[in-house]
C-alpha cells in the first residue's frame, strides 16, 4: 500500500501558493502561443509557399497535415498525462515542435515541408492540451475561468499576429522566416517550462491501451482523407481510393469502439458519452471547430487575392478579431469567476458569429475594408465568448482523475469538427476558384495548358504586374469562390446556437485537481504552510532557493 501510494502521488504533496500558480501560468502561456501561433502564421504566407515550391492544387494539404497531426495525437496526450503526469510530455511537445519548425524552413520541395508541418501538429496537439489540463490540475473550477481567458486570448492573438507576421516576412524577407521565429520561441518556452513546471511525474498502475491509440489514430487519418479525396478534382466522390478511406474510416471506427468497451483503461472512457454535459459542449466545439477554422484558415488569402492587399496589410486586417477575441474572451472568465454562472456565454457567443458568418456572405472585391474589418471583430467577440467556456464547462463535469482525458477528449472533436471544415470547404474553395482563374486566362487568350500553369503559378506579388482588365478578373474570381462557402457554415452554427441552449449548468468545483487527487494543498492552507515553511528555513539558516522545488517534482 505504501508503494501504491508513493507512485501515485508525491511523497510531499505540492504547495500551490498563488506565487506558484503564476510561475506555472507563465510557462503555459509560452506553450500555448508556441502552438497557436503556426496555426495562423502560414495562412498569408501559403500562396507565396506553393509558388515556390509548386503543388497549388494542393495547398489545402499544409493546413490538413498541421491538423490531422493535431488530431490525432490529442487524446494520447490528455491519456498519458493523466497516467504519467504532465511535466515531461509538455517538454517534449516543445522540443519536437521546435525541431519540426527547423525542417520547414530548409524543406526542399511541397511535400517535404507538408511532412515536417506534420511534425509540427504532433508537438502543437500537445502543447494545446497540455496548457488547459495543467491549468485544471492547479486553479480549481471556480477561480479557472480568469487563467482560461487569458489562454483564449492567446490564441486570439495568434489569429493576428500570425497573418501579420507571415505577411511581413513574405513581403521584406522570406516565407521559411514563419519558422525562423518558432525557433527561439520554442527554445525560450522549453526553459520556462523546464524551470516553471514543478509538477509530479507517475507511473501507470494500469495496462496502456495501445490498441485504442492505434485504431482511434487509424479512423482519424482515414476521416480526413475521405474527405480530402472527396472533394479533390483529380479524385472525386465517386472514386474507389475516396471510398476505400471511408470503409476504412467506419471499419477503424467500429473496432475502437469494441477496444474501449474491453480496455483496463481506455484511452477515451466510453463513460463520458453518458455524461450529458461532456456530449453536448463537446457537441459544440465540434460544429464551431468546422466553421471557424474553415473561415480563419482562407480569410487571409481572401484579403490578400481579392482586395489587392499585400501579404502584410492583410494580416493587419485581421487585428479587428482578434480585439474582439481577446477582449470577450477575458471579459466571460472574469465574468464567470465572479457569478459562478457560464451557460449565457455560449448562447451569446453562438449568435454573435452566426450575425457575423452572415454578414461576410457580402463579400466581395469591391467591400470596403472598414466594412471587413467589421466582420471580423464581431467574428472574434462571438468565438471569444465560447472557446474557453466550453473547455472549463467539460473539466467541471468529470472526475479529478479524469481532466486530461476529457479535456483532450473535447479538444479532440473540436479538432475533427476543423480538419474537416478545412478539408470540405476548402476543396470547394480551391475547386471553384482553379474553375475560375482557368476561365479569366482563357478568356485573355491563353491555351488550356497555359490557363491552368498560370493559374498553378499565381503568387500574391505579381497581381500589380498584370494588366487592368485581367487584374480584376482574377479578384472577381477569388471573391466569388470563397464568399459563397460562407452560407454552408451557417447551418453548422445554428446546431451550435441550439446545443447552447439546451446546455446543463451545474455548480462549479472550489477544488483543483492536483488537491483533489491529493497531489496538492492549495488555497490559504497552502500560503499558511508556505509561510511557516520559509520562516522556519530563516531560523535554522537554510536557503530557501535550495528547496523551492520539492524532491517529488524534479525532473
Amino acid at each position: 500500500m505504501k508503494t501504491n501510494a508513493v507512485t501515485a502521488a508525491p511523497t510531499e504533496p505540492l504547495l500551490l501558493t498563488q506565487k506558484r500558480i503564476w510561475i506555472i501560468f507563465s510557462a503555459l502561456i509560452a506553450g500555448m502561443m508556441l502552438s497557436s501561433l503556426d496555426q495562423t502564421i502560414v495562412s498569408t504566407a501559403m500562396p507565396t509557399i506553393v509558388g515556390q515550391l509548386g503543388g497549388v492544387e494542393h495547398q489545402t494539404w499544409i493546413t490538413t497535415a498541421y491538423l490531422l497531426a493535431t488530431t490525432i495525437v490529442m487524446p494520447i496526450y490528455g491519456k498519458f498525462g493523466d497516467v504519467l503526469g504532465r511535466r515531461n510530455l509538455f517538454l517534449f511537445a516543445i522540443a519536437i515542435f521546435t525541431l519540426a519548425s527547423v525542417g520547414c524552413a530548409f524543406a526542399p520541395d511541397f511535400w517535404t515541408f507538408v511532412v515536417f508541418r506534420a511534425m509540427q501538429g504532433l508537438g502543437g496537439g500537445g502543447l494545446m492540451i497540455l496548457s488547459q489540463a495543467i491549468i485544471a490540475d492547479i486553479v480549481p473550477a471556480n477561480e479557472r475561468g480568469k487563467y482560461m481567458g487569458p489562454l483564449g486570448g492567446i490564441f486570439g492573438l495568434s489569429a493576428v499576429a500570425g497573418p501579420l507576421l507571415g505577411g511581413y516576412f513574405v513581403d521584406h524577407l522570406t516565407w521559411q522566416w514563419a519558422f525562423y521565429i518558432n525557433i527561439p520561441i520554442g527554445i525560450a518556452a522549453f526553459l520556462i517550462a523546464y524551470f516553471a513546471l514543478t509538477l509530479p511525474t507517475k507511473k501507470a498502475q494500469k495496462r496502456i491501451d495501445m490498441a485504442g491509440v492505434v485504431l482511434l489514430s487509424a479512423a482519424t487519418a482515414c476521416l480526413i482523407f475521405f474527405t480530402d479525396f472527396g472533394g479533390r478534382n483529380d479524385y472525386g466522390w465517386d472514386a474507389p481510393l475516396t471510398w476505400l478511406f471511408g470503409a476504412g474510416m467506419v471499419l477503424a471506427g467500429v473496432l475502437f469502439v469494441l477496444a474501449e468497451r474491453r480496455a483496463e483503461d481506455p484511452i477515451i472512457p466510453l463513460s463520458l458519452f453518458r455524461n450529458r454535459i461532456f456530449v453536448n459542449s463537446t457537441a459544440i466545439g465540434f460544429t464551431l471547430g468546422v466553421a471557424m477554422f474553415a473561415a480563419i484558415a482562407f480569410v487571409p488569402t481572401f484579403l490578400q487575392m481579392s482586395s489587392g492587399t499585400s501579404a502584410a496589410v492583410s494580416g493587419l486586417l485581421m487585428l479587428p478579431m482578434m480585439v474582439g477575441m481577446m477582449g470577450t474572451s477575458i471579459w466571460s472568465g472574469i465574468a464567470i469567476t465572479k457569478s459562478g454562472k457560464y451557460k449565457a456565454y455560449p448562447i451569446a457567443g453562438a449568435a454573435v458569429v452566426i450575425a457575423a458568418m452572415l454578414w461576410m456572405t457580402t463579400l466581395a472585391a469591391a467591400t470596403p475594408i472598414w466594412v471587413i474589418c467589421a466582420q471580423l471583430f464581431l467574428f472574434g467577440a462571438g468565438l471569444g465568448l465560447i472557446m474557453q467556456v466550453v473547455v472549463l464547462v467539460v473539466q467541471n463535469s468529470v472526475p479529478a482523475d479524469q481532466i486530461g482525458t476529457a479535456t483532450s477528449s473535447n479538444n479532440y472533436f473540436r479538432e475533427v469538427g476543423a480538419a474537416l471544415g478545412v478539408a470540405i470547404f476548402g476543396a470547394m474553395f480551391t475547386s471553384r476558384l482553379t474553375t475560375s482563374l482557368t476561365e479569366v486566362f482563357s478568356g485573355f487568350g491563353a491555351s488550356a495548358q497555359d490557363a491552368a500553369n498560370a493559374t498553378a503559378t499565381l503568387e500574391p506579388h505579381a497581381m500589380s504586374q498584370l494588366p487592368e482588365q485581367l487584374r480584376e478578373g482574377i479578384v472577381t474570381a477569388y471573391a466569388e469562390s470563397l464568399a459563397p462557402v460562407f452560407w454552408y457554415l451557417v447551418p453548422f452554427l445554428v446546431i451550435a446556437l441550439v446545443l447552447a441552449l439546451t446546455m446543463k449548468q451545474i455548480p462549479l468545483s472550489d477544488v483543483a485537481g492536483m488537491v483533489a487527487r491529493g497531489e496538492a494543498i492549495g488555497g490559504e492552507e497552502a500560503e499558511r504552510l508556505e509561510a511557516e515553511r520559509f520562516a522556519s528555513d530563516r531560523r535554522g539558516g537554510v536557503d530557501r532557493t535550495e528547496v523551492e522545488r520539492e524532491p517529488a517534482s524534479r525532473p
